[in-house]
């Protein structure tokens, strides 16, 4: 197992006008692990997105609004995607946290482990345990952020999209300590293009095969498939998706809305006609912001505050 000791410290900017006040590491022994070395690496591409892969060591970013609240206020943990290969962290992570920092909402990027049999044990609990911890963390120093710990939400794009979906769908299973027993179930989710179904017919088969393997059970599909796990307790959701999108077939936003929907459960869909895949915070075809969008369903559902 690797063991970490548990640190604050400051981070250094990613990306212009963007900066991190804190980097956290989630845990002082990473589970799950083997004691294999840290190869993470950090390119930038010449379309300008910061991509990490090899993540091993996983940690929250951590992004305050400038204008604090008086009251406690919201808090979303943001997932980026890239197909559980890398982490789109700049064009999904930190560039989104900016944005809800200015409604005044806490966010917290996470850099979860990517499935790896070299550095997991298990590679299809490693980024849940992840999501799991980091919604703990951030209950567990709600009263240290100004944050309500019955408004933190979770939000991920694409393959990201699946983690937050995941996590919203299997928050009952205990794949990290938690002996004060801190609810790991997220207040509400946001989904950006996510994959939801590992289905032949509309999964993301390299997600899929990433996750569970080029060869996985019937049983495994099904449990991933998080549009076949919606029940009534699932938290509300907000989606957003193009219908040109070639790389996940709008119907994964579709079928878990649809879920959502027959089991009694808050939700919007936002679809674009054109967009493709991982437009991200703008889509360049349409005049309409879907953060905008986003933001007034928060604040009708109760989740934010006019």
């Amino acid at each position: 197992m690797k063991r970490f000791t548990f640190c604050l410290f400051l981070s250094i900017c990613i990306t212009p006008m963007v900066k991190a006040q804190k980097e956290i590491r989630l845990y002082n022994t990473v589970p799950n692990s083997k004691n294999a070395a840290n190869i993470e690496k950090a390119d930038t591409g010449k379309d300008g997105i910061t991509r990490i892969s090899n993540v091993s060591d996983p940690t929250l970013l951590v992004f305050e609004p400038e204008q604090k609240n008086k009251r406690p206020g919201t808090a979303i943990i943001i997932c980026p995607g890239g197909g559980y290969s890398i982490l789109a962290f700049d064009h999904e992570g930190t560039k989104v946290a900016k944005v809800v920092n200015e409604w005044g909402v806490t966010a917290f990027v996470l850099k979860y482990r990517l499935p790896d049999d070299r550095t997991m044990v298990d590679k299809t609990i490693g980024p849940l345990q992840d999501a799991e911890r980091a919604i703990q963390w951030v209950r567990e120093h709600a009263k240290e952020y100004n944050i309500d710990p019955h408004k933190v939400g979770i939000m991920g794009f694409s393959a990201g999209g699946h983690l937050a979906s995941t996590l919203s769908t299997h928050y009952a299973e205990q794949l990290v300590d938690n002996p004060h027993k801190i609810s790991f179930r997220p207040d509400f989710s946001v989904l950006g293009y996510p994959v939801i179904s590992f289905s032949d017919s509309i999964g993301h088969l390299g997600s899929r095969n990433k996750l569970i393997g080029p060869a996985p059970s019937p049983a495994m599909i099904a449990r991933f498939s998080n549009e076949l796990q919606v029940t009534k307790n699932t938290p509300p959701a907000f989606l957003v998706h193009a219908k040109d999108d070639k790389g996940v077939p709008w119907r994964n936003s579709e079928d878990y809305y649809e879920a959502l929907q027959k089991n009694g459960v808050a939700a919007k869909v936002y679809y674009y006609e054109k967009g493709g895949h991982g437009f991200g915070l703008n889509n360049k075809t349409s005049d309409v912001k879907w953060m905008d969008v986003l933001r007034g369903w928060l604040v009708q559902e109760g989740f934010l505050s006019k």
